[in-house]
C-alpha cells in the first residue's frame, strides 16, 4: 500500500499527521499527546486517514474575536492561520478568499455573515479562534460564541475607535462575565491614532482598560511594538519579527506608562503590592501571572495593538490568550434540579449542538461543545429534547470549509459532527443513564417580520420545508403560518438578516418568493346588546330541514372571551341540539362580524327556538344559530380592536426625546421610564401592534445603532377614529 498525501477532503498539516494499516497487522498509532489508538477501532473499514493530534482540555482555549464591522476580525482570523502556520497563503476579504468567510452571500456583501471556527495551535495550546459577525443583523451569531467562549478579543480599530458595535459586544461579554483583551487594529492605516483609541476605551469601558503594549511609529510607519511589561520592543519586517531596544525617543513615556501598568496590576494582590511599597519591582513573570488573574476575574481588561494586514503583534496577543487561566462550568437541569457541571475530561461525556451547517456534499454537519468528558467515534449519546439516541459516528475538526477527523475529544474542545438524525441546534446530548439539559443558548429576539409567498404558484409547501431547513442553520430566524391572515411569515433582526435569508432560500433551496406587508389580526366585538332570529328552511324530497333560533348577544369585559348561556325553557330546541346552535355561533365568530373581523369578548344566549320532529338535524340548527349570531350583532352594532403589544426600548439617554416623540406618533403611551446600568434609558410603552411595523429599522436610525427593542403582545383594544379609517379603506380596497 502506497502512502497519500492525504484522504479526500483532507490536508496534512501542522497538528495533523497521515496515519495507515501495514499489510500484516493493526498499526497501533501515536496520534495524541500521551496516548495510542488503534486505526481499526478508531475508524473501522479504513485503510488511512489523516488524524488531528488530539489536545487535553488544559490545553484548550476557546477565542470568540468580537467587535464593529469593518474592524478587521476575519482578517486577524486570517493573519492568526498563516502566523502559526495552519495554512500556507494569507487570503483576503475582498478577494473571498478567507479560511473563514466561505457562504456566497459572505462573498457577495464582503462581510461576516455567521460565526467561523478557525483553529490554530500557538506552542502546545490549541486555540479554537471563533470569527464572529460585527454586522448588529448577526448579533445572535456572537451571542452563540459567547456561550463557548473561554476569552472574548474586543477587535477595534485604530482609525475608527470604539464604535457603536464596540459597545454592543462588550455590553453582552460583560452580562457574561468573560475575560476580555482589547486588540488595537489597523494602526499601520492612515488617520490611525492609538492614543486617541484608548481614551475612547476608557472612557466607554472604564478604568480597568490596562495598554500592555505602545505602538512604534504611526500611521504608514508603525512598524512595531513595545511591551510595558518587559521593557522590550519588537519590530517586524514583512511579518518577520526582529527583537530590538526601545526606541530613545519613547523611553521616557514608555518608563511612565510601565509604571502605571505596573501599579495597576499589583492592586490586585496583596503580597505584591506589599513588595512593590517596600520598593521591589515583581518580576515580568510575577505580573504576567498577576495580570492573566484579574483578566480571568474580568476586572482587568488589557490592550494590545498590532496590524491584522501587516502581521504585526499578533505573538503577543496569542501568548496573553494561552495565559489566560479557564474554569469552564456549565449550568443545567437534571431530574429538575439545578446543577454545575465543570469541564472534565474524566467525566461522563456530555455535548450540545451549538451550530447547524448544511454541507451540499456532506449533509448536515452539527459542530457540538463538548462540555463534559471524552468524546470518541461511535459514542452513542441521547438527546435530551427529542428522546432519540445519537450515534457520533464520525469526530471531525473543522476550519472553514475543511474538515479533518480527530480520534478523540476532550471537555471544553469544539467538534464537528456529520450526520445526526435528529439534533438541532441548542440540543443537549447526554448519556442514556443521566438525563441532562444544558441551559438553552442565548438568542435576541426577532425584530422585524416580512410575509412571503412563492413566486411559483403551487410552490407552498416547496417554501415551507425550505424555510424550515433554514431556521434549523439560523435559529434567530422564525418562520410561522398565520392561518387568519392566510400569510407565511417570516421574522429577524433586520433587514439585512432577512434578505440573506432570502438569498440563501433561492440558492440552497431554488425558491424564489415575493414580500408582502404583514397583515395584521384585528378583531371585533360587539357595540351592545343586541337580538334576533335565525331560521333556518329547506324543503327538498323526503326528509327537509328546518331550525329557529333566537339569540342575544351582548359585550363582556376586554379579554374575558366567548360565553355561551343555555336559557331555552319548555323544550323549544331540545338539548342534544344545543351544542349545534354554539357550535354554528362559534363557526360565524371566526369568519367575522360587521368589519370582517373574528368577534371576541361576547356573551351568547340561547332563549328560544323551535324544531320539526322529523325535519329538524345538528346540521340545520348549526346553520340556524350562525344566521341568528350574524343578524343579532348586526343589530347590536360591532367595534373594531387592535392589537397593542407592550415594547420595551433601550437606547442611549442622548436619544429619550427622538424615541419618546417617535412612540408619541405611533399612537403609543409611555408607561414607564427608566435608567439602566451603564446610563442607558428603558422607555416602556404600548403602542398598537399595527404601528410598529418597521421600527426595528426606524429605531436604529433614530439611535446611530445603539437602540434595542422587545415587543410582546399585551391585548386587544378598540380602535382609535384614526385607525378605524384606515380599516375602511382597507375594507373597501378588498371589496
Amino acid at each position: 500500500m502506497r502512502w497519500r498525501e492525504a484522504t479526500p477532503g483532507c490536508r496534512t498539516g501542522r497538528g495533523a499527521e497521515l496515519v495507515r494499516r501495514t499489510g500484516r497487522a493493526r498499526l497501533v498509532l501515536a496520534v495524541g499527546l500521551h496516548r495510542r489508538y488503534d486505526l481499526d477501532e478508531a475508524f473501522p473499514g479504513r485503510d488511512e486517514v489523516c488524524m488531528v493530534t488530539v489536545v487535553p482540555s488544559s490545553r484548550i482555549r476557546n477565542v470568540a474575536l468580537v467587535g464593529h464591522d469593518g474592524s478587521g476580525k476575519t482578517t486577524l482570523a486570517e493573519a492568526l492561520l498563516v502566523a502559526t502556520k495552519a495554512v500556507a497563503r494569507r487570503g483576503r476579504v475582498e478577494d473571498g478568499t478567507t479560511v473563514c468567510d466561505t457562504e456566497p452571500e459572505e462573498l457577495r456583501h464582503h462581510a461576516s455573515l455567521a460565526t467561523a471556527l478557525a483553529p490554530v495551535t500557538f506552542g502546545d495550546v490549541k486555540l479554537n479562534v471563533l470569527d464572529t459577525p460585527g454586522l448588529a443583523d448577526f448579533r445572535p451569531e456572537v451571542e452563540t460564541a459567547l456561550a463557548v467562549a473561554d476569552l472574548v478579543v474586543v477587535v477595534v480599530s485604530g482609525v475608527d475607535g470604539v464604535q457603536v458595535g464596540t459597545r454592543a459586544v462588550w455590553r453582552l461579554a460583560a452580562a457574561a462575565g468573560l475575560p476580555r483583551i482589547i486588540f488595537v487594529n489597523k494602526l499601520d492605516r492612515e488617520r490611525a491614532d492609538f492614543e486617541r483609541t484608548l481614551d475612547e476605551l476608557r472612557d466607554a469601558f472604564g478604568s480597568g482598560i490596562a495598554p500592555l503594549e505602545l505602538p512604534i511609529g504611526a500611521e504608514s510607519r508603525f512598524r512595531g511594538v513595545v511591551d510595558l511589561l518587559t521593557d522590550s520592543a519588537t519590530t517586524y519586517e514583512a511579518g518577520v519579527a526582529r527583537q530590538v531596544p526601545v526606541p530613545e525617543d519613547m523611553a521616557t513615556r514608555e518608563h511612565r506608562v510601565h509604571d502605571n501598568l505596573v501599579e495597576g496590576i499589583v492592586v490586585a494582590d496583596d503580597t505584591l503590592m506589599a513588595r512593590y511599597l517596600d520598593g521591589d519591582t515583581p518580576s515580568a513573570a510575577e505580573l504576567e501571572a498577576a495580570l492573566a488573574t484579574g483578566v480571568a476575574s474580568a476586572t482587568v481588561f488589557p490592550v494590545v495593538c498590532g496590524s491584522a494586514t501587516a502581521s504585526i503583534g499578533l505573538e503577543r496577543l496569542m501568548t496573553l490568550a494561552c495565559e489566560i487561566p479557564t474554569n469552564r462550568r456549565a449550568s443545567a437541569t437534571a431530574g429538575g434540579t439545578r446543577v454545575e457541571i465543570p469541564a472534565d475530561p474524566g467525566g461522563e461525556p456530555l455535548a450540545r449542538v451549538i451550530k447547524t451547517i448544511a454541507d451540499p456534499f456532506v449533509g448536515r454537519v452539527s459542530l457540538l461543545q463538548v462540555v463534559s468528558g471524552t468524546l470518541r467515534p461511535d459514542t452513542v449519546l441521547v438527546n435530551t429534547r427529542a428522546h432519540v439516541e445519537e450515534r457520533l459516528h464520525l469526530l471531525e475538526t473543522i476550519r472553514g470549509k475543511e474538515l479533518t477527523p480527530v480520534a478523540e475529544v476532550q471537555a471544553g474542545d469544539l467538534v464537528a459532527v456529520p450526520k445526526l438524525t435528529s439534533s438541532l441546534t441548542g440540543d443537549t446530548l447526554a448519556p442514556k443513564s443521566t438525563p441532562v439539559v444544558l441551559d438553552p443558548l442565548p438568542r435576541s429576539p426577532a425584530m422585524l417580520a416580512i410575509a412571503v409567498r412563492p413566486r411559483t404558484a403551487g410552490d407552498e409547501d416547496k417554501m415551507m420545508t425550505a424555510l424550515h431547513k433554514l431556521v434549523e442553520e439560523d435559529p434567530s430566524l422564525e418562520v410561522r403560518r398565520d392561518d387568519e391572515t392566510h400569510q407565511t411569515v417570516l421574522s429577524g433582526t433586520g433587514e439585512t438578516h432577512l434578505a440573506v435569508a432570502l438569498e440563501r432560500l433561492a440558492r440552497k433551496c431554488g425558491v424564489e418568493v415575493d414580500q408582502e406587508e404583514v397583515l395584521v389580526p384585528y378583531r371585533e366585538t360587539v357595540a351592545g346588546p343586541g337580538e334576533a332570529e335565525g331560521r333556518h328552511k329547506k324543503q327538498t324530497g323526503g326528509h327537509g330541514q328546518f331550525a329557529v333560533v333566537h339569540l342575544r348577544v351582548e359585550p363582556v369585559g376586554r379579554g374575558e372571551g366567548f360565553a355561551f348561556v343555555d336559557a331555552v325553557v319548555g323544550g323549544a330546541i331540545p338539548r342534544q341540539f344545543l351544542p349545534a346552535v354554539e357550535k354554528g355561533v362559534r363557526r360565524q365568530m371566526r369568519q367575522g362580524g360587521a368589519w370582517g373581523f373574528p368577534v371576541v369578548d361576547v356573551r351568547v344566549t340561547c332563549d328560544g327556538g323551535k324544531f320539526h320532529p322529523v325535519d329538524s338535524s345538528e346540521m340545520s340548527f348549526e346553520l340556524a344559530g350562525a344566521l341568528a349570531f350574524a343578524a343579532a350583532v348586526e343589530q347590536a352594532g360591532s367595534t373594531a380592536l387592535e392589537p397593542i403589544s407592550r415594547v420595551e426600548v433601550t437606547i442611549p439617554a442622548s436619544c429619550q426625546g427622538d424615541v419618546l416623540g417617535d412612540l408619541t406618533a405611533r399612537r403609543g403611551r409611555v408607561v414607564a421610564n427608566e435608567t439602566a446600568d451603564g446610563g442607558e434609558q428603558v422607555v416602556v410603552a404600548e403602542v398598537p401592534s399595527a404601528e410598529l411595523g418597521r421600527y426595528a429599522v426606524d429605531v436604529r436610525a433614530m439611535t446611530g445603532g445603539q437602540g434595542r427593542f422587545v415587543a410582546t403582545f399585551d391585548r386587544y383594544a378598540e380602535v382609535s377614529a384614526q385607525a378605524a379609517e384606515r380599516l375602511v379603506r382597507r375594507r373597501a380596497v378588498a371589496v
